[in-house]
């Protein structure tokens, strides 16, 4: 299915793309904290959305 460069590369590829989105989030942290401070109250109203659309959609089955 893949020949062994292949597969050699995808690895070697997953471990610095790791790394440098590691690197990228711990320079840009900061920022993170400072701008983004109440971002996940609007994933836990997403969240409950999705979730009430649902429970209506298994009510009324």
């Amino acid at each position: 299915m893949f020949s062994d460069g292949q597969i050699t590369f995808g690895i070697i590829f997953f471990i610095i793309f790791s790394i440098l989105v590691a690197f990228a989030y711990k320079k840009d942290s900061k920022l993170h904290n400072k701008y983004y401070k109440g971002s996940y109250m609007v994933l836990i109203a997403f969240v409950s959305f999705i979730g009430l659309i649902a429970l209506i959609k298994f009510a009324f089955m």
